[in-house]
């Protein structure tokens, strides 16, 4: 089958048989980059709950399995949404250039067999929740709800990007709850920072679609926003920054913390210096760079937790 046009133009899932591949690529796995940004929240709240706990993070093998669970959770829920996304949109992406080689759209899966392997994605999700505390095991079915409500906000909002971001970086909580049982004002700030990162990335990449979704009345903040999207983007980026900031010092009240948060920041303001919004694949490479974003801003926390 053919790819989608902001797959990876050489994939392993290309390789794989044909009646294995669209449901690969139901699951994205030809495009990974999102999925770290799915992942490293997850990471992101580990680190801060063990900050919190006043230990290092990674320093036994107990944070080790609980990385290994969110990666193969994130991965798992990923495709999960993905899968349910694209049979809610099938006939939006039918019509959208980047989207109509899909899976669903493009007839290689059926929405009733995409239902099926919705189903076995999220009975795996559910096996690895039950393995974490009661508390996260309800904190993180909550977030069922946010992921039923997102196809749907592109249709009746402008801000379909703060759902995602909503969504998205549910995992900072479920992280910190996994290593602490329970919430507190860090764990919501460094979540209110993954929101704006989200909002900033999420439009570099509705930029793509921008036409397309301007045709058949899609709405993004990238239509929102119009010219002024880097400006927008910049102001998203700086809130994400200062808010992360706020949760790590919070927890550590050390500032050498702060300073390893540098080098994630000088990335942001490249972004946001570096967008060019009429060029959709470079607005591709910039928002597929916030997979080294994630993990510049993880090795930031991780370092702070050993101060």
């Amino acid at each position: 089958m053919k790819a989608p046009a902001d797959a990876l133009p050489k994939s392993w899932v290309d390789r794989t048989p044909g009646t294995v591949q669209p449901y690969l690529r139901l699951m994205r796995l030809d495009r990974p980059h999102p999925g770290w940004l799915l992942f490293w929240p997850c990471v992101f709240g580990l680190a801060m709950g063990a900050i919190f706990q006043h230990r290092a993070f990674l320093a036994t093998a107990a944070d080790w399995k609980l990385v290994a669970l969110f990666a193969t959770g994130s991965l798992v829920m990923r495709g999960a949404g993905c899968t349910y996304n694209d049979i809610v949109d099938r006939d939006i992406d039918a019509k959208v250039e980047r989207t109509r080689g899909r899976p669903i759209p493009s007839g290689a899966v059926s929405a009733k067999a995409a239902a099926v392997f919705l189903i076995v994605q999220l009975l795996i999700g559910l096996a690895i929740l039950v393995s974490l505390n009661r508390f996260s095991i309800i904190l993180g079915a909550s977030s069922l709800i946010l992921i039923a409500i997102y196809p749907f906000m592109k249709r009746i909002t402008w801000w379909p990007q703060a759902w995602l971001g909503l969504t998205f970086n549910w995992g900072a909580l479920l992280g910190f709850a996994a290593m602490t049982r329970h919430l507190t004002a860090p764990a919501f700030v460094l979540y209110a920072g993954c929101f704006f990162w989200t909002l900033g990335y999420d439009t570099i990449y509705a930029e793509q679609d921008i036409d397309d979704d301007a045709l058949i009345g899609v709405k993004s903040t990238a239509r929102l926003f119009g010219e002024l999207s880097p400006v927008f983007v910049l102001g998203f980026y700086v809130a994400c920054f200062v808010l992360i900031v706020i949760a790590v010092f919070a927890a550590t009240h050390k500032s050498l913390s702060v300073l390893f948060l540098l080098p994630a920041a000088v990335h942001l303001l490249w972004q946001s210096a570096a967008l060019k919004i009429k060029d959709s694949a470079h607005c591709l490479r910039l928002f597929r760079s916030n997979r080294d974003a994630g993990f510049l801003i993880a090795a930031a926390l991780i370092a702070a937790s050993h101060l």
